[in-house]
């Protein structure tokens, strides 16, 4: 017995930092989106099998103890001799929620496994602030810590590239380095995108609070970013999360394959791939 669950990509096309609680945790309000690209968990049931196994371009390094995302997952649904495999796609630190997006996999396949119900938010969240949105695995828009999900308009066909320049940023030094910690929320109510273009027309008018400090800590961010703006079709390049990756949107799935190689060409040490997002 084998169940494989996809792990995608989450990326935040807009993130506001509004405030921060007294016991230290950030308050956001963020437009939040899956894309094509991710990780791979499998669930199976192999007498002695290791509890975790990963595998894929950015195993080397990954911790496959009792810390580990996945393995949490299992713990916290009572997965008792079942084994998880990982095969990991996705660069680690990346500011596009692999290790949440893993976790979030890791209760889906259980929840597929015993035909029941995926765990609401607030039981995963102590998993981490992305784990509730990455378990919805839908577009949404998360506000507070990370429990408070609301669903947004639908977004229009769009693709995206997506490029890291290989270094991996810690989250909690960014959110020191903010400058301002009580910013304005998106606003209210999101509009209906008619198609790619509005949508980036309107996320050009929105921010990610955490750009400018990340940015300051890894300059190769304003590379990419850059790098990205200058392909041909590109409606908008940002960073994600805390970063670094970064990504750009696009139109057509043609334009983003095409911006893909160009950037795999000029950056060879880069990760660069190219997606679309999820509907």
């Amino acid at each position: 017995m084998q169940i494989d669950e996809p792990a995608p990509a989450k990326l935040n096309l807009a993130l506001h930092v509004t405030g921060r609680r007294a016991d230290g945790y950030h308050l956001l309000d963020s437009l939040v989106a899956f894309c094509s690209i991710g990780d791979v968990v499998s669930l199976h049931d192999v007498p002695g099998a290791p509890p975790l196994t990963v595998s894929g371009r950015f195993a080397d390094g990954l911790d496959a103890g009792p810390e580990n995302l996945v393995r949490r997952a299992l713990a916290l649904g009572g997965a008792d001799g079942l084994s998880a495999t990982l095969e990991k796609r996705l660069p680690v630190a990346s500011g596009i929620g692999g290790g949440s997006a893993d976790a979030a996999a890791t209760l889906r396949a259980l929840a597929r496994l015993r035909g029941v119900p995926t765990p609401p938010p607030e039981a995963v969240l102590a998993l981490g602030a992305d784990v509730p949105v990455c378990l919805a695995g839908r577009p949404a828009r998360l506000r507070g810590i990370g429990g408070r999900l609301s669903p947004v308009p639908a977004l229009p066909p769009v693709w995206t590239v997506l490029a890291n320049p290989g270094i991996a940023v810690a989250t909690p030094e960014v959110f020191r380095a903010l400058a301002s910690r009580e910013n304005l929320p998106l606003p209210e109510p999101l509009p209906a995108w008619s198609d790619a273009a509005a949508l980036a027309a309107w996320l050009a008018g929105q921010r990610n609070d955490l750009e400018a400090p990340a940015c300051a800590l890894a300059p190769a961010i304003v590379e990419v970013r850059a790098a990205l703006a200058a392909m041909e079709g590109c409606l908008l390049a940002r960073m994600s999360g805390s970063g670094a990756t970064c990504f750009g949107l696009f139109a057509a799935a043609s334009e983003a394959e095409a911006a893909a190689r160009r950037l795999c060409t000029a950056h060879p040490r880069w990760w660069v791939e190219a997606g679309r997002i999820l509907s």
